[in-house]
Parts: structure tokens; sequence; C-alpha cells
């Protein structure tokens, strides 16, 4: 039966270009059921990287006061692990791309269960430290490949879907790690938090080495010093701005310098490649490019709210930390609602008027928040909070899907990597923003950091809706982007 003329153009979406990047012969997808074991193998690796992330930030005091470590040195058990990830995105995802995806998923999920064993294991702050950095490395290794792998993994007909569904797993899992951590610790001991991880890494590892899609790597060299280069941009640079806003601007000039240094090189050097670890020639795609800034300028208004709000909700509107973790909740919650209708149509619709719709509903709810009175009831919180998580969750999945469809296959590894990179800068972006503010004005500065963050989501918006603008017709396939094909069930 032919497809109406109407449905035709809403298939022909600007950002779905997967048939131009396909080489002819490629599976689309994986056949039922290996499709849903690959998911399943997905899903549970995510789960586990972001739970971490949750579960330690509300363990922390417990942790600290076991271990007989102050405040200020307990917070890198918190740190190791967001910069392991942050500076081995990029690297690993273009690691992906040289070796398959499957091979360097599998690797990091080894690696972060591995690293899991030895938190549990660990008695002092020093090698607790050094187990998160461990544990780190393998959630890159899992962050950096994921898109790439949804990719692989569904039909492209359904691939929002996917990627919407995706999105469900990791806002419920933050939604819920701070009860799996209360819940543990009434139960057990702080060592627990890891040690579970272990035999879900382990199931996690034997359903992935038989359902995860096989992909035939490029076979470039790897490129040791754009990785060293890489890791030493980001690393001094976020470390540089943290010790800034916590130290004075003398503690950490020294630090961004190098990292401003470090990143000069790596343009330099990268600026000239073909398939360059830092995807500079993707961004040159406008799809993409246009993609990245919005997730980056709409994290950053993410974080400010998720930073700022726990303050104001104790510090000003008098609430519990369990009345806080609650009112958190609607957030997360609604997101998982979204993303996954957002998913589906972004199979059939535009991810620039998509992303537009959900960031003008966040950028509403931002404001909303930013409005709210000290003496405001609980649920007239939560509904504003939920109005910025349908908002959010609403824009994640198109334009998520708009990223990685715009990537030729052989570059779908540094596409994720990218995917990655820019929720992380937006967050870190985000979470110095609200500190500066706290910095000026105490916690009351929440509401303007809100008011702030809703100006952020609108310009957001507005360079969502200019996706419009460029040219519907997926672009004709070249021979050099031809690669990563898939070698076998």
């Amino acid at each position: 039966m032919p497809t109406p003329p109407a449905a035709a153009d809403r298939l022909l979406a600007e950002e779905d270009e997967t048939d131009a990047h396909s080489p002819p012969g490629m599976p689309d997808g994986l056949p039922v059921p290996r499709r849903y074991w690959s998911v399943v193998a997905i899903w549970l690796a995510m789960a586990m990287s972001v739970l971490d992330g949750a579960i330690a930030n509300v363990a922390l005091p417990t942790i600290a006061g076991e271990l007989h470590a102050s405040p200020a040195a307990s917070i890198w058990i918190v740190n190791a692990y967001q910069l392991a990830i942050t500076v081995t995105l990029l690297p690993l995802a273009a690691l992906g791309d040289r070796l398959g995806y499957r091979r360097v998923y599998m690797v990091g999920i080894a690696v972060f269960t591995v690293g899991s064993l030895c938190c549990a294991l660990s008695h002092t702050l020093p090698t607790l430290t050094a187990a998160r950095v461990l544990q780190g490395l393998g959630a890159g290794g899992i962050m950096s490949i994921n898109a790439a792998l949804v990719r692989f993994t569904y039909p492209k007909r359904q691939l929002g879907r996917g990627i919407g569904l995706n999105a469900v797993v990791i806002s419920i899992s933050a939604a819920i790690g701070p009860t799996v951590a209360a819940a543990i610790l009434a139960k057990a001991s702080w060592e627990w938090l890891f040690a579970i991880n272990v035999p879900i890494g382990v199931v996690a590892i034997v359903i992935a080495s038989r359902a995860l899609p096989v992909t035939v790597g490029s076979g470039r060299k790897f490129d040791v010093i754009a990785a060293l280069l890489n890791a030493a941009t980001f690393g001094f640079l976020i470390t540089g701005v943290e010790s800034v806003v916590s130290e004075g601007l003398a503690s950490g000039l020294s630090k961004l310098a190098i990292g401003a240094v470090a990143g000069a090189l790596l343009t330099y050097r990268e600026l000239r490649r073909e398939h360059p670890l830092v995807p500079f020639d993707l961004l040159r795609i406008p799809i993409f490019g246009l993609s990245i800034l919005t997730s980056i300028v709409s994290f950053a208004a993410q974080m400010m709210a998720y930073v700022g709000l726990p303050f104001y909700f104790q510090g000003v509107m008098g609430r519990t930390a369990v009345e806080t973790g609650l009112l958190m909740t609607p957030w997360p919650l609604a997101v998982g609602l979204a993303a996954p209708i957002a998913g589906r149509l972004a199979d059939r619709y535009r991810a620039g008027a998509l992303g537009g719709i959900g960031l003008v509903v966040f950028a509403a709810g931002l404001g909303l928040l930013s409005a709210i009175q000290p003496g405001a009831s609980n649920l007239d919180i939560a509904w504003r909070m939920a109005v910025c998580g349908l908002g959010f969750g609403f824009f994640q999945s198109p334009n998520n899907r708009a990223m990685v469809t715009a990537a030729p296959m052989n570059r779908s590894g540094a596409a994720g990597g990218a995917l990655a990179t820019a929720r992380l800068l937006g967050q870190t972006a985000g979470a110095v923003t609200t500190a500066v503010f706290f910095h000026l004005a105490g916690t009351h500065a929440t509401t303007t950091a809100l008011a702030t963050a809703g100006a952020l989501a609108a310009l957001a918006a507005l360079v969502s809706l200019s996706r419009l603008r460029l040219a519907p017709r997926p672009r004709p396939e070249r021979p050099d982007q031809i690669g990563n094909v898939p070698a076998g069930p």
C-alpha cells in the first residue's frame, strides 16, 4: 500500500539520514527476540552507571563518617567518578568506532563491575577514590557507546522509540537512586551500595555477549596523543572552574591555563584530521551542530534547577530532607512519561519542532518555579516540577535522535560520545553557574537562578526551531561513509 504524500513528507524529516549512511544490504536493526535481549543488556548497564552517581551523592555523609574523612576530602568520592567519565567519553567512543561497539561496551561493563567490587572492598578514602576512578572508566565505556548500540539494535522506523525508552530508563534510575540508597543503608553497610552491582554486572555481560549487535570496526589507528590532550583539556578545565568557585580565582587559574593550552593544541591537531577524536567533522553538519548546542544549553538549565532547588526547599521553605526528595521526584517521573511519547513522534516528525515545543514548556515550568512563594504547598510545587519534566522529556528524545541519525553509520560511536559529552558539559556549566549565584547572594538567589535557567531554555527553544529551515532531504551516500557494518547475527 503506497504511503500518503503527507506521511511521506513527515517521514523525510531533516535529521532522518540513516538510509543515506547505511551500506547496501545492511540489516535494519536486530531480529526479534534478539533485539529485546540487546535492549535488556543496554538498559542494565545504563541503569547501573546512572544509579551509582545518585547513590553515592546520597550516601556521601555516611561513607565520610565511617572513613573518618572531612566533607571537603570526601567529595572526591563523587568527583572522581564524574571526572573519569568526562575525560574518557570521546576517546572510548573513538575506540568503539575503531574496534567495534560491542567489544568496547562489554569491556566497559566488566571494568565497571570490577570497580564496584573494589569499592565494596575499600576501607580508606584513597582506595575508595581510586576504585571510583576505575568505576568511572567503565561507566565511560558504557555511556560513550550506548547511543551507537541503540542505533544498530532498533530498525530505522523505531529508532526514536528506542531512544525514548532509553531516556525512561535513565530518568527512572535517577529518580529511584536516593530511595535505593536509603533502603540499602537502612538494612546494610555502605559497602553494599557498590557490591550490589557485581551480580547485576555479571548478568549484563552474559546477556551482552549473546545479544548485542556485532559491528566491524574501521581499523583506524587510535590517536593516543589526542586522547591525552582531551583528558588534560576536560580534566583541568572542570577542576579549575570548581576551584575558582569554591576557593577563589587564584586557586583555579593555573588549572584553567593548563586546560586552555591543552584545548588549543587539541583543536589545532584535530581540525586537520578526517576522523578526529573530537568530532569536528560531525559538528560541521548543521543538524548535528545545532542539536549539540541545544543539548548543552538545555542541560545547563536543567542542572541549575536540580542544584538550586534542594537548597531552596530546605533552607528557605523549611522542608525536611525526605520531603525535598519527594518534591524532586515529579520531574524525572514526568520525563519518563514524556520521553517515550516524544520518541515515537520523532520517528515521524522533525526534531526541530518537537524539541522546540518541549523546550518552550520546559522554560514555562522553570518560570513557574522561579515565581514560587516560600509558603507554597507541596502540591503547588509538585505540579510545577512535573511541567518542567514533561517539557524536558519531550525535548530530549527527538534531540538525541537528531544527533545520532545525522552522523554517518561509521561515526555512530563519535556521535554517541559527543551526545554524552554535551550532556556532562551542560550539567557542569549549570552547576557552576548556580554555585556563583549562591556565592553572590546565598540560597535566596535560587529564584534568580531559576529565572535565568528559564531564559536559557527559551534560547535553546529558538536554536531548536532554527533547525526547521534546514533542507529536509537526506544527503546522498558517499563511499567514505561506509563502515562499521554488522558482521552477522
